[in-house]
């Protein structure tokens, strides 16, 4: 298992609970998110900067 620094951009949700899933589904693509932050929001732009470290399954060699 390895684990990696991503940063990503979300657009902003409705609410909350919203824009959580939201970054939580764009994270997925990466590998599994272990921890995650938003670290800037931009409202002219309705995106949300977001900061995180995920894990990444080691593929083994046959």
């Amino acid at each position: 298992m390895t684990t990696h620094f991503i940063t990503a951009e979300v657009d902003l949700q409705e609410t909350p609970t919203e824009l959580q899933k939201a970054i939580e589904a764009e994270l997925q693509k990466q590998g599994e998110p272990l921890r995650w932050a938003i670290t800037s929001v931009d409202e002219a732009q309705q995106k949300a900067a977001v900061e995180a470290v995920v894990t990444l399954d080691a593929v083994s060699a046959e």
